[in-house]
């Protein structure tokens, strides 16, 4: 069992900030932001490459009221999902990471084709 189905299960304790019955939302523990918050499902789903479009559909408002309910809705985040080895997921459970409460630093230097990635 994956580190966040412990998490939907009661294993493992959260800070929850949203919850209902399909969706978790949660502080990270190693924010990288004033905000950071882990959005996840409770059933468990690999990555998002497998997600259905219909979970999919239901989780769009879930994150909406997440980010309004942190008080970012406005000023504007960061919504984040690693795919796969190679897209840098390190728990395989899909999950979103919304990062906001600052002007966030954007990393240009994949335009700069002599600078590696």
């Amino acid at each position: 069992m994956c580190i966040f189905c412990k998490i939907v299960n009661g294993e493992i304790p959260n800070n929850t900030v949203h919850e209902s019955d399909h969706f978790l939302a949660f502080h990270d523990l190693y924010p990288k932001a004033p905000v950071h918050i882990l959005i996840i499902p409770k059933q468990h789903v690999d990555c998002f490459q497998v997600v259905s479009p219909e979970m999919m559909a239901d989780m769009t408002p879930f994150i909406q009221e997440v980010a309004t309910k942190v008080g970012i809705d406005q000023s504007g985040y960061r919504l984040i999902t690693n795919n796969g080895a190679d897209g840098g997921q390190e728990v395989n459970h899909l999950h979103f990471h919304m990062l906001g409460g600052a002007k966030l630093v954007w990393d240009h230097s994949h335009e700069d084709p002599h600078k590696s990635i």
